[in-house]
Protein backbone atom coordinates (compact mmCIF):
# COMPACT_ATOMS: atom_id res chain seq x y z
CA UNK A 1 0.00 0.00 0.00
CA UNK A 2 1.18 3.56 -0.67
CA UNK A 3 2.86 5.80 1.88
CA UNK A 4 2.48 9.57 2.22
CA UNK A 5 5.05 11.64 4.11
CA UNK A 6 3.54 14.94 5.25
CA UNK A 7 5.85 17.71 6.49
CA UNK A 8 4.67 20.93 8.14
CA UNK A 9 7.04 23.90 8.40
CA UNK A 10 4.93 26.85 9.51
CA UNK A 11 5.69 28.42 12.87
CA UNK A 12 1.94 29.12 13.22
CA UNK A 13 -0.39 26.44 14.54
CA UNK A 14 -3.23 27.93 12.49
CA UNK A 15 -1.75 28.75 9.10
CA UNK A 16 -2.80 28.77 5.48
CA UNK A 17 -0.02 26.42 4.45
CA UNK A 18 -1.11 23.94 7.12
CA UNK A 19 -4.72 24.34 5.99
CA UNK A 20 -3.88 23.49 2.38
CA UNK A 21 -1.53 20.68 3.37
CA UNK A 22 -4.15 19.18 5.68
CA UNK A 23 -6.67 19.27 2.84
CA UNK A 24 -4.29 17.31 0.59
CA UNK A 25 -3.60 14.80 3.37
CA UNK A 26 -7.28 14.35 4.25
CA UNK A 27 -8.21 13.67 0.62
CA UNK A 28 -5.28 11.27 0.22
CA UNK A 29 -6.21 9.35 3.36
CA UNK A 30 -9.83 9.07 2.24
CA UNK A 31 -8.69 7.73 -1.14
CA UNK A 32 -6.12 5.34 0.38
CA UNK A 33 -7.76 3.85 3.51
CA UNK A 34 -5.09 1.15 3.70
CA UNK A 35 -2.18 3.49 3.10
CA UNK A 36 0.50 4.59 5.56
CA UNK A 37 0.39 8.23 6.62
CA UNK A 38 3.53 9.73 8.18
CA UNK A 39 3.42 13.25 9.62
CA UNK A 40 6.35 15.30 10.88
CA UNK A 41 5.95 18.82 12.21
CA UNK A 42 9.28 20.51 11.61
CA UNK A 43 8.27 23.65 13.51
CA UNK A 44 7.12 21.95 16.70
CA UNK A 45 9.85 19.31 16.67
CA UNK A 46 12.77 21.00 14.89
CA UNK A 47 15.40 18.99 13.07
CA UNK A 48 18.94 19.94 14.17
CA UNK A 49 21.21 21.82 11.81
CA UNK A 50 23.85 19.67 10.15
CA UNK A 51 27.24 19.68 11.89
CA UNK A 52 30.80 18.85 10.93
CA UNK A 53 30.26 15.13 11.51
CA UNK A 54 27.43 15.21 8.97
CA UNK A 55 29.76 16.79 6.41
CA UNK A 56 32.20 13.93 7.04
CA UNK A 57 29.46 11.40 6.24
CA UNK A 58 28.65 13.32 3.08
CA UNK A 59 32.31 13.50 2.04
CA UNK A 60 32.76 9.75 2.54
CA UNK A 61 29.69 8.96 0.44
CA UNK A 62 30.95 11.22 -2.34
CA UNK A 63 34.57 10.02 -2.22
CA UNK A 64 33.59 6.34 -2.36
CA UNK A 65 30.91 6.73 -5.00
CA UNK A 66 28.12 5.45 -2.75
CA UNK A 67 24.77 6.20 -4.39
CA UNK A 68 22.60 3.55 -2.71
CA UNK A 69 21.06 5.04 0.46
CA UNK A 70 21.09 1.56 2.02
CA UNK A 71 24.89 1.87 2.10
CA UNK A 72 25.14 5.34 3.63
CA UNK A 73 25.75 3.86 7.06
CA UNK A 74 29.11 2.60 5.82
CA UNK A 75 30.32 6.20 6.20
CA UNK A 76 30.02 6.03 10.00
CA UNK A 77 33.50 5.57 11.49
CA UNK A 78 33.64 7.77 14.62
CA UNK A 79 31.38 8.44 17.63
CA UNK A 80 30.62 11.91 16.27
CA UNK A 81 29.58 10.47 12.94
CA UNK A 82 27.44 7.88 14.72
CA UNK A 83 25.64 10.70 16.52
CA UNK A 84 25.10 12.53 13.23
CA UNK A 85 23.79 9.35 11.61
CA UNK A 86 21.36 8.84 14.49
CA UNK A 87 19.72 12.11 13.45
CA UNK A 88 19.75 11.31 9.73
CA UNK A 89 18.58 7.71 9.82
CA UNK A 90 14.93 8.14 10.92
CA UNK A 91 14.42 11.19 8.70
CA UNK A 92 15.91 9.46 5.68
CA UNK A 93 13.97 6.28 6.41
CA UNK A 94 10.67 8.19 6.32
CA UNK A 95 11.60 9.90 3.07
CA UNK A 96 12.71 6.74 1.30
CA UNK A 97 9.62 4.84 2.43
CA UNK A 98 7.28 7.42 0.92
CA UNK A 99 5.64 7.14 -2.48
CA UNK A 100 4.59 10.78 -2.18
CA UNK A 101 6.00 13.68 -0.17
CA UNK A 102 3.71 16.54 0.88
CA UNK A 103 5.45 19.70 2.09
CA UNK A 104 3.29 22.41 3.67
CA UNK A 105 5.39 25.54 3.94
CA UNK A 106 5.01 29.31 4.24
CA UNK A 107 7.26 31.81 2.54
CA UNK A 108 9.52 33.52 5.05
CA UNK A 109 11.67 36.36 3.78
CA UNK A 110 11.26 35.30 0.13
CA UNK A 111 12.25 31.67 0.77
CA UNK A 112 11.45 28.58 2.86
CA UNK A 113 11.64 28.47 6.68
CA UNK A 114 14.89 27.42 8.32
CA UNK A 115 13.03 24.43 9.78
CA UNK A 116 12.39 23.03 6.31
CA UNK A 117 15.89 23.82 5.08
CA UNK A 118 17.35 21.96 8.09
CA UNK A 119 15.33 18.86 7.14
CA UNK A 120 16.44 19.11 3.51
CA UNK A 121 20.09 19.37 4.55
CA UNK A 122 19.85 16.33 6.84
CA UNK A 123 18.31 13.99 4.25
CA UNK A 124 20.26 15.05 1.16
CA UNK A 125 23.40 13.26 -0.01
CA UNK A 126 25.46 13.42 -3.23
CA UNK A 127 23.92 12.02 -6.42
CA UNK A 128 20.81 10.94 -4.56
CA UNK A 129 17.81 10.15 -6.76
CA UNK A 130 14.20 10.18 -5.61
CA UNK A 131 12.80 9.69 -9.09
CA UNK A 132 9.53 7.76 -9.05
CA UNK A 133 8.10 9.72 -6.12
CA UNK A 134 5.54 12.51 -6.27
CA UNK A 135 6.19 15.82 -4.53
CA UNK A 136 3.41 18.20 -3.52
CA UNK A 137 4.06 21.63 -2.04
CA UNK A 138 1.20 23.42 -0.31
CA UNK A 139 2.43 26.96 0.26
CA UNK A 140 1.29 30.28 1.66
CA UNK A 141 2.80 33.73 1.32
CA UNK A 142 1.99 37.23 2.43
CA UNK A 143 1.98 38.87 -0.98
CA UNK A 144 1.50 37.91 -4.61
CA UNK A 145 4.51 36.22 -6.19
CA UNK A 146 3.03 34.34 -9.13
CA UNK A 147 4.02 34.82 -12.79
CA UNK A 148 3.32 38.37 -13.91
CA UNK A 149 3.26 39.81 -10.38
CA UNK A 150 5.76 42.61 -9.65
CA UNK A 151 7.34 40.50 -6.91
CA UNK A 152 7.64 37.34 -8.99
CA UNK A 153 11.44 37.79 -9.36
CA UNK A 154 11.71 37.60 -5.57
CA UNK A 155 10.09 34.18 -5.30
CA UNK A 156 12.81 31.94 -3.89
CA UNK A 157 10.28 29.59 -2.30
CA UNK A 158 8.65 27.74 -5.19
CA UNK A 159 11.59 28.36 -7.50
CA UNK A 160 14.07 26.99 -4.97
CA UNK A 161 12.03 23.85 -4.30
CA UNK A 162 11.41 23.16 -8.00
CA UNK A 163 15.10 23.57 -8.79
CA UNK A 164 16.12 21.45 -5.82
CA UNK A 165 13.75 18.57 -6.55
CA UNK A 166 14.82 18.48 -10.18
CA UNK A 167 18.50 19.29 -9.80
CA UNK A 168 19.36 17.17 -6.81
CA UNK A 169 16.66 14.52 -6.46
CA UNK A 170 16.14 13.96 -10.23
CA UNK A 171 12.40 14.48 -9.86
CA UNK A 172 10.80 15.42 -13.20
CA UNK A 173 8.55 18.46 -13.49
CA UNK A 174 5.48 16.31 -14.08
CA UNK A 175 5.97 14.65 -10.68
CA UNK A 176 5.73 18.02 -8.85
CA UNK A 177 2.57 19.84 -7.82
CA UNK A 178 2.52 23.32 -6.31
CA UNK A 179 -0.63 24.88 -4.87
CA UNK A 180 -1.09 27.67 -2.40
CA UNK A 181 -2.66 30.75 -0.91
CA UNK A 182 -1.34 34.20 -1.70
CA UNK A 183 -1.88 37.69 -0.26
CA UNK A 184 -2.28 36.46 3.31
CA UNK A 185 -1.01 39.81 4.58
CA UNK A 186 -4.10 41.49 3.15
CA UNK A 187 -5.87 40.34 6.32
CA UNK A 188 -3.55 42.51 8.44
CA UNK A 189 -1.80 45.13 6.33
CA UNK A 190 -3.96 48.22 5.62
CA UNK A 191 -1.96 48.80 2.44
CA UNK A 192 -3.18 45.45 1.10
CA UNK A 193 -6.77 45.66 2.34
CA UNK A 194 -8.00 46.12 -1.22
CA UNK A 195 -6.56 42.73 -2.16
CA UNK A 196 -8.58 40.69 0.34
CA UNK A 197 -10.93 39.51 -2.38
CA UNK A 198 -7.96 38.22 -4.37
CA UNK A 199 -6.68 36.48 -1.24
CA UNK A 200 -10.00 34.74 -0.64
CA UNK A 201 -10.13 33.63 -4.28
CA UNK A 202 -6.57 32.31 -4.01
CA UNK A 203 -7.42 30.44 -0.81
CA UNK A 204 -10.53 28.84 -2.32
CA UNK A 205 -8.61 27.79 -5.42
CA UNK A 206 -5.82 26.34 -3.28
CA UNK A 207 -8.22 24.25 -1.20
CA UNK A 208 -9.98 22.94 -4.30
CA UNK A 209 -6.64 22.05 -5.88
CA UNK A 210 -5.56 20.43 -2.61
CA UNK A 211 -8.60 18.15 -2.51
CA UNK A 212 -8.19 17.13 -6.14
CA UNK A 213 -4.47 16.55 -5.70
CA UNK A 214 -4.96 14.40 -2.62
CA UNK A 215 -7.55 12.25 -4.39
CA UNK A 216 -5.25 11.54 -7.33
CA UNK A 217 -1.89 11.43 -5.57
Amino acid sequence: MPTLLHLDASARRQSFSREAGDAVAAAWRASHPGGTYLHRDLARTPVPQIDEAWTELCDHVLEHGITDPARYREAVRTPGQAAAWAVVEPLLGELLSADAVLIATPMYNYSVPASLKAWIDQVTFPRMSLAGRRFVVAYARGGAYGPGAPRHPYDHQERYLRDFFAGHFAVPEEAMTFLGTELVNSLLDPALAGRRGAHEASRAAALEAARKTGETL
